[in-house]
């Protein structure tokens, strides 16, 4: 007879249209079978905030993949080698040498200093929709906005924002879980293309620099001295772009999508301008970027009746864990007065998100923005999904303003 202890956790497939139009059904479905599910070869899901929040933080998991992986997940070219050298993908000591440069290169306060720089793009980006009454989320706002902070960030003329635009998008893709056979040559194109620019930016920041990001991390010394290797910042640098950019593309997305979808909220946020911090913490608790991280067990982890053996790996699912009824009150409503939100969108531990600081800032300017300068949003037609299971994002997000 079957037991509770033999019985094998359900399957969990991250791709399926049905996961990728609403997650939560099945995420609920999945944490009510238990604190485990089923993915890949050799992979587990973890369903349950209270496991999630824990092995987050569990130094039994590492980020630092093998060789062999990440060729598998996005193939030999540069795209695959670039994985190897990223903060990302990284544990200690490396991981905690590299964090500590970049941390101070990626400070507050210099995100600070950038905030009426960015309050100015999202007012210039928003401009056109005031004369049409109609703009789209997405590719209007919350695509080009990140990639000129992020470009102001690090120093690059704005002139160079459309010639880096779509290597930006074409990056975005390498960092799918599986990184599908055609889109492979365009991510590492991307992967390619980006090192080399920002390499050439870096020969000019030596002889020159200034008060950026690129400078700042060739400036970056640890406490013994040690510096970033040229190889280092440009591949950092390069995954900045992603991180400096997708995951605030789609909490923009999201967050505008949900005002469409839930009126009430919209009209609470005009009431009371200065819930838009707690707003943009509920957008990321509700329908949050990334939806999922994985980590390998370097040690055997006991996760509920089952120990997960040394090697094999783990998904903690962050978008479940953030419904997660145990934790959150009521957690399938949007609630921009929500208080108590300890949401997880952006990780935990040593590799808690470095970007994260930047998308909160980014974010908060675009609402208040958005909220003061539109009587009115509606939907201008049906929102697209994007197809990608791990992250969370849109294609389109149509949108109405009042006069």
């Amino acid at each position: 007879m079957t037991t509770a202890r033999t019985r094998m956790p359900p399957r969990f497939d991250a791709r399926d249209p049905a996961v990728v139009a609403d997650p939560y059904p099945t995420y609920a479905a999945l944490r009510a079978a238990g604190p485990l599910c089923r993915m890949g070869p050799g992979s587990w899901g973890v369903t349950r905030y209270a496991d999630v929040a824990r092995l987050v933080r569990d130094p039994r998991l590492g980020s630092e993949f093998p060789a062999d992986y990440h060729r598998m997940s996005a193939g030999d070219g540069p795209a695959g080698s670039f994985f190897g050298s990223i903060i990302l993908y990284r544990d200690p000591p490396e991981h905690g040498r590299l964090r500590r440069l970049m941390a101070r290169a990626f400070s507050p306060a210099l995100v600070r200093r950038l905030r009426p720089r960015i309050a100015a793009m999202v007012t210039e980006l928003l401009d056109p929709a005031e004369r049409a009454g109609r703009f789209d989320a997405v590719s209007d706002l919350a695509f080009p906005l990140p990639v000129m902070v992020v470009c102001a960030l690090m120093g690059i003329p704005p002139a160079d924002h459309e010639r880096i635009r779509p290597h930006a998008l074409d990056l975005s893709k390498a960092f799918a879980a599986i990184v599908p056979e055609s889109d492979r040559p365009a991510a590492d194109r991307a992967v390619e293309w980006l090192r080399g620019y920002l390499g050439e930016i870096l020969d000019r920041r030596r002889a020159e620099p200034g008060d950026d990001l690129l400078s700042r991390m060739l400036a970056a010394t640890d406490d013994d001295g040690a510096v970033l290797a040229a190889d280092e910042i440009v591949d950092n640098a390069v995954f900045a772009f992603f991180a400096g950019f997708e995951t605030t593309t789609n909490l923009i997305a999201t967050g505008v999508a949900a005002l469409l979808e839930h009126p009430d909220q919209q009209r609470l946020l005009r009431a009371d301008p200065t819930l838009v911090p707690r707003a943009v913490e509920e957008f990321l608790r509700y329908d949050g970027p990334i939806q999922g991280v994985a980590r390998l067990a370097r040690e055997d982890v006991v996760i509920g009746d089952r120990t997960i053996r040394a090697g094999r790996v783990l998904i903690l699912l962050l978008g479940s864990a953030n419904r997660d009824p145990e934790q959150f009150a009521d957690p399938d409503r949007l609630d921009v007065t929500r208080e108590d939100n300890p949401h997880l969108s952006f990780g935990g531990g040593i590799h808690h998100c470095l970007g994260g600081y930047l998308a909160r800032v980014e974010a908060q300017v675009t609402f208040e923005t958005l909220l003061r300068r539109f009587p009115t949003l509606t939907a201008a037609g049906p929102a697209r999904r994007q197809t990608d299971g791990t992250l969370r994002s849109y294609a389109s997000v149509p949108v109405a303003v009042g006069p």
